[in-house]
C-alpha cells in the first residue's frame, strides 16, 4: 500500500507556492458537553482531550510554520496549549475573537436527542438550519460567514505561500471550507471533522485543493 504524506510542505521560496492552511479542530470536550450543541458554551476538554491535544502537539512540532491563530474558547486554547509551550510558540500565537464557536441559540445545551424531539428537527440537519434561520436567536449563517470570511482574506493576503495554523471550531472549519470552496455551507455536513483533527488546505489564487482532511494524529501510533 503506497504510503500517503501526512506533512506540511517545507518553506521554500517557489513561484506561486500555495499558502498552506491547517485547520485544527480542539479535542474532545469534557462529558457533560459531548453530543451537545455546545456553541458558545465555554467548556475544557475532557482528559481524552487533552490526550489528543498532546498527540496533536507532537505531530505539528515537526511541521514548518509560519503562523498560528486560534480561537479564544478554552477548548480551543487547551488544545493549542501543549504545542504552544513545547514549540516555543506561546508568545506568537494570535487570538481571534472571530474564531469562535457559532452561536447556537435557542439549541445551546441541548442534546442531539433533545433538539430532534423538542423542535421536530435532526440534530444531523444543524447546518442546513443555520442557513435557513430556522434556529430561534442563533446566529444565522450570513452574519456566521461575515466574521469567518474577513478574517480569512486576511490571512491570506499577510501569509502569501506560508504555512499557517488555524485552531478553532468544527463549525468554524465547515464554513472556511465552503468559502474557499465554494460549497454551500448545507453540504459541508459531508465533511466529517473529528476532535483534534487537521485538514489541509492550499490556496492560491486560481486554485483551492484539500491535500488531506480529518487526519488525526491522535489515533495513528507510528505517528
Amino acid at each position: 500500500m503506497p504510503h500517503t504524506d501526512l506533512s506540511l510542505p517545507s518553506i521554500e521560496a517557489a513561484p506561486q507556492r500555495p499558502t498552506q492552511l491547517a485547520l485544527i479542530r480542539h479535542g474532545e470536550v469534557e462529558a457533560a458537553y459531548q453530543r451537545v450543541f455546545g456553541g458558545r458554551i465555554d467548556m475544557n476538554l475532557s482528559p481524552l482531550g487533552h490526550e489528543q491535544a498532546a498527540a496533536l502537539a507532537k505531530w505539528l512540532a515537526r511541521q514548518p510554520l509560519n503562523a498560528v491563530y486560534a480561537s479564544p474558547m478554552k477548548r480551543v486554547q487547551q488544545t493549542l496549549a501543549p504545542f504552544a509551550t513545547a514549540s516555543g510558540w506561546s508568545e506568537r500565537v494570535v487570538t481571534v475573537p472571530g474564531l469562535r464557536e457559532v452561536d447556537f441559540g435557542d439549541w445551546t445545551g441541548l442534546s442531539w436527542e433533545t433538539v430532534s424531539k423538542k423542535f421536530g428537527v435532526s440534530a444531523f440537519q444543524w447546518l442546513t438550519e443555520l442557513e435557513r434561520g430556522g434556529i430561534a436567536n442563533a446566529e444565522n449563517a450570513r452574519s456566521y460567514r461575515g466574521r469567518v470570511e474577513p478574517f480569512i482574506d486576511e490571512i491570506l493576503q499577510k501569509h502569501p505561500g506560508e504555512n499557517v495554523a488555524i485552531f478553532c471550531h468544527g463549525g468554524v472549519i465547515r464554513m472556511i471550507l465552503s468559502i474557499l470552496l465554494s460549497i454551500p455551507l448545507p453540504r459541508m455536513a459531508g465533511f466529517e471533522i473529528d476532535y483534534a483533527s487537521v485538514t489541509n488546505i492550499a490556496v492560491l489564487p486560481h486554485k483551492r485543493e484539500v491535500q488531506f482532511q480529518n487526519f488525526t494524529p491522535w489515533d495513528e501510533p507510528s505517528l
